[in-house]
């Protein structure tokens, strides 16, 4: 055999066995991931075609009866709305909490070290432990808010029992909870941009206001859409607080999707109208992320 050829069969050999030792090392993830991520959806969107099996009654193909059903319950779009409004409430308060914590923690100030630790506490705390702790703040008479509205002569008021109150309960405990998780990554940002370019407009003159505007917060857009992605995600899939605090009440004035899915799954046993629920969750997902993407990430600013 020429030389030529042992040396091509060898790079050949080489390259397969770099092959198969790479895919060797991707297989644990790869099975885990369509285990419990690929399988399970489309077990879902499967099982959204099919009516609930119960007893000794198989499940049926039925097509888009459940579809049609959850579009004419009014609870769906009471509980889709409501998801909404969460969102609308937490997502840009969060995100503006988060940039300008970090811009305060990126300054030399007295006791720094601290005042991060302090913002970022809430993130480490369980939902369920925020929860109880918030709990202490709503309760009527004996709760923090109650306390302190009595020092003005107010009486106490069922934050949790009352539709027009409950909701924002919940999005300034999320919010509370939210905010120093994503300040970690804005502070990272901050920390990236080179010390030049402040300097360089204060020699020309420009503010602080101007240096945000003009040259810190373009930079940040790339750690924005990243939090902007989870702080939608997480607008829809944070619901433990609910288990502690409202269980969805009053007359489902705080009742949340994934929280709708568990009741319907769990409480009343319908997988089918369960599995149809998250489907539409997963494309209220998917929307939101591809949309967010494909549209900011034309405006942003990259160093």
């Amino acid at each position: 055999m020429p030389v030529s050829r042992l040396l091509m069969s060898r790079v050949r050999g080489v390259r397969l066995q770099t092959h198969v030792y790479g895919w060797l090392l991707l297989l644990p993830a790869a099975v885990l991931l369509v285990t419990f991520t690929h399988y399970p959806t489309v077990a879902t969107v499967i099982q959204s075609f099919f009516s609930t099996a119960k007893g000794t009654r198989a499940a049926e193909f039925v097509g888009l009866e459940n579809y049609q059903f959850m579009l004419e319950d009014d609870l769906f779009w009471q509980v889709l709305g409501n998801n909404v409004v969460f969102a609308l409430g937490t997502i840009p308060a969060s995100i503006a909490l988060a940039m300008l914590m970090a811009m305060l923690v990126n300054e030399s100030i007295p006791g720094r070290g601290l005042a991060r630790m302090a913002y970022f506490t809430p993130t480490i705390l369980p939902m369920v432990a925020v929860a109880n702790i918030w709990l202490f703040f709503y309760t009527p008479d004996y709760g923090l808010l109650d306390q302190i509205r009595g020092l003005f002569g107010f009486g106490s008021h069922n934050w949790l029992g009352d539709p027009n109150t409950v909701m924002g309960c919940i999005i300034v405990m999320t919010i509370w909870k939210e905010a120093g998780f994503f300040m970690i990554f804005y502070l990272a940002a901050l920390q990236a941009i080179p010390p030049e370019l402040r300097e360089a407009t204060m020699l020309e003159g420009a503010g602080k206001w101007y240096y945000f505007r003009r040259v810190v917060f373009p930079l940040l857009m790339p750690t924005t859409v990243f939090v902007l992605v989870n702080a939608v995600i997480n607008s829809f899939k944070l619901v433990d607080q609910l288990f502690i605090l409202t269980k969805g009440g009053p007359d489902n004035a705080s009742n949340l999707l994934l929280y709708y899915i568990y009741q319907v799954a769990f409480d009343y046993w319908d997988t089918a109208a369960a599995a149809t629920l998250t489907v539409v969750l997963l494309a209220i997902l998917v929307t939101a992320s591809v949309s967010q993407f494909y549209f900011l990430e034309r405006r942003t600013h990259y160093q």
